[in-house]
């Protein structure tokens, strides 16, 4: 259980952060917009980000690529499928108008109904989580060149 403390903290955080940001929009009836959704990668990122970090912290010097990829993939997956079960109870529960105003045009004229959009949110959470982990291990992890290899770098 250990090994995954820290990216079930994380994840749990993430995916907090995401309903919260969620919730503030629809207040001022903004979640409607998906541009605002672009925000959701900062989100998602900064979690990552802190996740990768807090495991290398713990981990000290035997911290391997693999592991902290894992940490990412498992924080993000995890905060993505609880953001999606959320979003899946808010558009059929709380607003069941949501779809109607948030994708006129998928209703009326592509007759999609809110699994659509779950899955787009479902796709958008795992592919943001794979490339942003990518980005977020290569800043962490151990550098094995040489120290002569060292002086041909900028």
């Amino acid at each position: 259980m250990k090994k995954l403390s820290t990216p079930i903290k994380f994840g749990l955080g993430i995916a907090a952060a995401l309903i919260v940001y969620f919730l503030i929009l629809s207040l001022f009836g903004l979640h409607k917009y998906p541009a605002f959704s672009i925000f959701n990668m900062v989100i998602l990122g900064a979690g990552l980000y802190f996740a990768i970090s807090g495991y290398k912290k713990e981990a000290g010097p035997k911290f391997k690529f693999r592991k902290g990829f894992m940490v990412g993939l498992t924080a993000g997956f995890l905060a993505t499928a609880i953001f999606t079960v959320f979003f899946l109870v808010y558009a059929t529960e709380i607003d069941t108008e949501f779809m109607e105003k948030a994708m006129p045009v998928w209703v009326t004229d592509w007759s999609s109904t809110v699994g659509f959009l779950l899955v787009g949110v479902a796709l958008a959470g795992f592919a943001s989580t794979l490339a942003l982990t990518f980005a977020w291990v290569q800043l962490h992890k151990v550098s094995r060149n040489t120290e002569e290899g060292k002086e041909h770098t900028l």
